[in-house]
Order: structure tokens, then sequence, then C-alpha cells
């Protein structure tokens, strides 16, 4: 695949603006200073309850050490930029917004006082989107064959996190599941039609499963 911001816009400005936050991280005291971190909106669960929820969305911007913002930023760069290419610019906006969000509410759930960062929950979200449409779409042999490799990265790398402290396990789940439902949401006209009644399915389960997480983690 040809490479280019212009083919994939929203991919390159999540990846913009990642590094443009990181560097401000930088210059404030440092992107691995939990008060750094929590002024620049990481999720953590006593203030998500005590009404910043933005901080569910803008935690997906930032990253603790540039180890973590480069593996990322790389990770985004190729994924988004395929997902791109066959969903279309706001479709991927939406996935990656709806699957950061879900991930950052799963992971106060899980771990009430989490300081937590990074875009791994929207970018599993879009590796559940390329794995719905190699699932949905299995008459297509390329589109296949691309889903079962992202289905074997994604599940080694979910094995790594339950070994490795400090990952969060829950985001990634929940930003994968997430992922996977509101692509078979909204489609992918580019690759071919989901029948109405898979869609409908899709997003009672992705609104069933969004409710859930927000009563138990907001109350």
């Amino acid at each position: 695949m040809n490479f280019s911001w212009r083919k994939a816009p929203v991919t390159t400005f999540i990846i913009a603006a990642c590094v443009i936050t990181f560097v401000l991280m930088t210059l404030a005291g440092g992107s691995t200073d939990t008060r750094v971190l929590l002024s620049f909106g990481a999720n953590n669960g006593t203030l998500v309850r005590a009404g910043q929820y933005w901080r569910l969305l803008a935690a997906g911007f930032l990253h603790i050490g540039f180890s973590h913002l480069l593996i990322n930023c790389l990770t985004l760069y190729f994924i988004g930029f395929y997902d791109e290419a066959l969903l279309g610019h706001w479709r991927v906006a939406v996935i990656f917004l709806i699957s950061t969000i879900y991930g950052n509410l799963l992971s106060i759930v899980t771990s009430p006082n989490i300081v937590g960062a990074g875009a791994s929950t929207g970018i599993f979200g879009l590796f559940g989107a390329f794995i719905m449409l190699g699932i949905i779409f299995r008459d297509n042999p390329a589109l296949r064959a691309v889903g079962r490799q992202f289905i074997i990265l994604v599940v080694f790398n979910l094995i790594v996190d339950v070994f490795m402290p400090g990952v969060d396990l829950a985001g990634h789940l929940g930003g994968l599941l997430a992922g996977f439902l509101t692509a078979s949401v909204i489609g992918a006209p580019r690759v071919g039609k989901i029948g109405l009644i898979k869609r409908f399915l899709s997003g009672i389960i992705l609104v069933i499963i969004i409710g859930l997480a927000a009563r138990m983690g907001l109350q």
C-alpha cells in the first residue's frame, strides 16, 4: 500500500496530535511524571467519577515515555492507513474515538485508581474493525488472510499483556470489542454491504456494553 497523509488524514492527525502532546508534556516536566499526566488528561477513576469525563478521550492522545509513543505511533501508522483506505475517513475517526472512550471506561471499572494513558485502546479498536472485515467479508481472500494475521497479532499482544506489569489489558480488550462492534454498525461501503440485522444487533450490543461499563465505572 502506498502510504500518504492525503490518503489517511485522520490517522495522520491522530499521530500528529500524540506527538505534539508528548512534546508539550516533556516541556511541562516529563511524560512520566504523574502530575503532568493528570494535568494533561490521563485517565483516572476518581477524577472521571468526579465529573471529568473528558479524560476518557483525552488519555488516548497521551503517552508515558518515548518508547510508548513510538510503538503506538508506528502501529497506528500501519493499521490506521489500512483501515482508512477500506472504511473511509470519518468511519476511522468514529471507531478510534468510541474505542478509546470505551477502553478507558472499562479500565476504570477494573482498576479504579489507574493513571492511564496511550492510544492503544483506540488502536485495538482499529484492529477490531479490520478483524470484523475479515470475518464479515470472508469470501474476500485478501481480507480474510490479513484479518487472520491481525487476529494472531492481537492474541499475541493480549498474551503479552497478561504477563507485563502496568499494561492495561482491560483497556485493550474494551477497545478491541468496541472497534469490532462500531465498525459493524457503521458499515464498510467501500468493501461491501453488511446486513441490516447484523448492524442492528451490533448496535444493540454496543449500547448495552457501554451502558453497563458506565454504570459500573462512573458510580
